[in-house]
């Protein structure tokens, strides 16, 4: 039996294709009729700068669907639940994880990569990485229930705490996932910072009390004009060498920087930037992958209980939504920014 599927190939050659069904074969297999799954930004730089792990792999990481079969040692969920999918497999043998670190794993790989995605129309974990959605919550929602945990999970390591003082540099999905968990932290001004207006619309409806736009301003400038002494926290989920540094002037002193974005670039720091790091006694974080022990972690547990009770809002993020199979042309769009983007849903069926 076969299925379509979005298979990677190499650089920009993304295809749409038949592959075979997933299948049962093991005690704890899950496999779950895909029902809605996002683009990552880290789907995009794999497609247009990086290329496959595995050529011709399916492609895809960010989804949620519905239980067609299990195998006999799954317990938690049956056929006809509806689920989300943590694509983290840390190996669970290395030093870090059994320390109780796996988004630190050694081995760690990530759906899509080594065996086949979520941009299909079928897919298979392992039960430890199948998700229960909470009623009323949609299909599309919990497709972002992954990179609400990847923003969690990097802000769990800040010091973060209500009447905090925090600005985001990128208002993209994790960005704007990155506002409103900093207001349930109880962030009481949450400045959102891009170039892009649309964005800055979305992370003004998300919450941000303040938006600025680097082209219209001195960003550092116009924030301490609102707030003294910097932020106490500062989000880089920009991903771009520019921001990668700029962040460093936003804090405070002693206060925090949060790296999530990932720039493909080499970064140069200027001299008056570095030294924010030393005069400041600023903390630098790096935020990566969604998961904390006990697996998948509480980031996966507060994301559903924020989308069960309201709020976490998503639908504010997701600007397109499309069938499967016009993945290939999306993805050309997106790289050549043909429209203003933020999380694209794709529908498998249709």
């Amino acid at each position: 039996m076969m299925m379509k599927a979005l298979t990677l190939h190499g650089k920009k050659d993304l295809r749409m294709e038949d592959v075979p069904l997933p299948e049962v074969t093991a005690p704890d297999d899950v496999v779950i009729q895909v029902a809605a799954a996002g683009i990552c930004g880290s789907d995009l730089s794999r497609y247009a700068k990086l290329g496959p792990y595995v050529k011709g792999m399916t492609f895809g990481h960010e989804f949620a669907g519905t239980v067609l079969a299990v195998g006999t040692g799954v317990t938690h969920v049956k056929p006809g639940d509806r689920v989300a999918g943590c694509p983290a497999f840390p190996c669970g043998t290395c030093r870090e994880c059994e320390k109780g670190n796996p988004a630190r794993c050694q081995a760690l790989t990530v759906l899509g990569a080594f065996r086949p995605g979520a941009f299909a129309e079928q897919t298979k974990l392992p039960a430890a990485n199948v998700v229960p959605v909470p009623e009323g919550v949609t299909m599309d929602a919990a497709a972002l229930m992954e990179p609400s945990a990847v923003a969690l999970h990097a802000l769990y390591r800040s010091a973060l705490e209500p009447g905090a003082a925090t600005a985001v540099l990128g208002c993209g999905n994790i960005g704007l996932l990155s506002i409103q968990w900093a207001k349930q932290f109880g962030a009481d001004n949450v400045y959102a910072i891009d170039i892009d207006p649309s964005k800055l619309e979305r992370a003004a409806r998300l919450g941000a009390d303040v938006c600025l736009n680097p082209k219209e301003q001195n960003v550092e400038e116009a924030l301490l004009a609102y707030n003294g002494e910097g932020v106490d926290a500062a989000v880089e989920s920009a991903g771009s060498p520019v921001t990668s540094v700029q962040v460093l002037a936003l804090p405070k002193k002693g206060g925090d920087v949060i790296y999530m974005g990932i720039p493909y670039n080499d970064i140069t720091f200027e001299r008056y930037y570095f030294e924010r790091i030393v005069r400041n006694e600023l903390r630098v974080l790096g935020g990566w992958n969604a998961v904390s022990a006990p697996f998948p972690g509480r980031e996966w547990s507060a994301t559903a209980a924020a989308l069960a009770d309201g709020t976490l809002e998503m639908a504010p993020v997701i600007s397109h939504r499309l069938p499967l199979e016009e993945g290939p042309v999306v993805f050309e769009n997106i790289i050549n920014q043909e429209e203003p983007f933020s999380k694209v849903i794709l529908h498998p069926d249709g």
